[in-house]
């Protein structure tokens, strides 16, 4: 009895999704602590209380309604990281970089708005994902234009083309620069709540959307992991040259895979902005929610289900940190923790080394020794890398 516990903690210790979620929680608490550091310097007085709004955020209220409704919010704000984490993960597999989700994001936004506030079209018609993350898989498959710098181009393209489109007195007022109330203008086209407003003291901004996330991210695992095309879109990813050469169609797969990304994109703004949540003002700048999932994604493991926890844990610290006491703080503290976390998953590869040397050592403290050790010999640094660069 006692062999097969050490047998299973062993096991777990070694297993690729243990490293994954251990790397993953070790760079938040890395992010948290230096977080905290920094706001002892700037004001130790009130560094505690501070962190603890920031981490509480719904429960920083004290009624039970406002805990509900607030962190109702919460999730409905998560529902576009998630997505956007998605878009760029479901990219990476292929090898490819989506640094254009913002860009895409921002092509559903202006899609999603039109529809709904200029032809007055229920909400399963505005809900248009955005095909325009093809053409940067066309360039790249075709002309082996780096994608990187063609979605960075796209993104201000895109921006430039949704101002444009939405500066019009049938979605704007002109006068504030900001688009009108859908629910004003067009209630059809507001996202249902399927009754789920009710468990959070009736959050207006609840619907469907929330469901969604999860289930597209349930179905990109079964797609990447469990049918032949995903066997393709991963073979592609590793070696397009040997893919080729094994009879798939690389740039067909690149095409598809940017697309499909930016698709993911668009429908991320679309179920945002459909809940009437926010307006969208004439911007200057590419929406950030992009590259935020480019942040989400990696602190995700690059994995689907990852990505969900990952979204919701830095919008739920974004938000926390709205409501610490800008006396002494900036609200923007919150974000430069998060940016602190996604810097630190930089490191995921050496974490993951020195997890697994800590579980060579928990094998000799309990002298006892593993089926996968008597295998073949401890990974190398070297090998942690390989086995890591092929998970992904």
């Amino acid at each position: 009895m006692e062999n097969k516990r050490k047998n299973l903690l062993v096991s777990v210790m070694h297993s690729p999704s243990f490293k994954a979620i251990a790397s993953a929680v070790i760079c938040a608490l890395i992010g948290i602590f230096i977080g905290f550091i920094i706001l002892l310097v700037i004001n130790a007085e009130h560094a505690p209380k501070a962190m603890s709004t920031i981490l509480k955020n719904f429960m920083y209220y004290k009624k039970t309604s406002l805990k509900l409704y607030y962190f109702g919010s919460t999730l409905v704000k998560s529902v576009p990281l998630i997505l956007c984490g998605l878009s760029v993960l479901f990219a990476y597999k292929t090898g490819l970089f989506n640094i254009g989700a913002g860009g895409q994001y921002c092509i559903g936004i202006g899609a999603a708005l039109w529809c709904a506030l200029a032809w007055h079209l229920p909400w399963w018609l505005c809900v248009i994902a955005a095909l325009w993350g093809a053409i940067a898989g066309f360039l790249k498959a075709y002309f082996n234009i780096n994608e990187v710098i063609a979605c960075i181009m796209l993104n201000w393209i895109s921006l430039y083309i949704v101002n444009v489109l939405l500066h019009n007195e049938l979605v704007m007022d002109i006068n504030k620069s900001e688009t009108y109330s859908i629910v004003r203008i067009s209630p059809a086209s507001i996202l249902p709540s399927l009754g789920m407003e009710k468990l959070f003291h009736n959050n207006e901004y609840i619907s469907l959307a929330i469901p969604v996330a999860v289930i597209v991210a349930v179905l990109i695992f079964i797609v990447l992991e469990k049918t032949v095309f995903g066997y393709e879109i991963r073979a592609t990813g590793l070696n397009k040259n040997a893919a080729k050469y094994a009879g798939m169609n690389e740039k067909k797969n690149i095409i598809l895979s940017m697309a499909i990304s930016g698709a993911i994109a668009g429908l991320a703004a679309a179920l945002y902005y459909l809940t009437d949540i926010q307006a969208w003002k004439t911007s200057s700048s590419v929406p950030g929610m992009g590259f935020n999932g480019i942040a989400v994604a990696f602190l995700g493991g690059l994995h689907p289900i990852g990505v969900i926890f990952a979204g919701y844990f830095i919008q739920h610290i974004t938000t926390g940190g709205s409501l610490i006491d800008m006396r002494f703080y900036n609200p923007q503290i919150a974000d430069l923790i998060s940016s602190i976390i996604i810097y630190a998953c930089a490191f995921s590869l050496f974490i993951k080394y020195i997890l697994t040397k800590l579980a060579e050592r928990t094998e000799k403290k309990l002298g006892f020794v593993s089926a996968n050790a008597n295998a073949s010999p401890s990974p190398t640094a070297a090998d942690t890398k390989t086995e890591t660069k092929g998970e992904n």
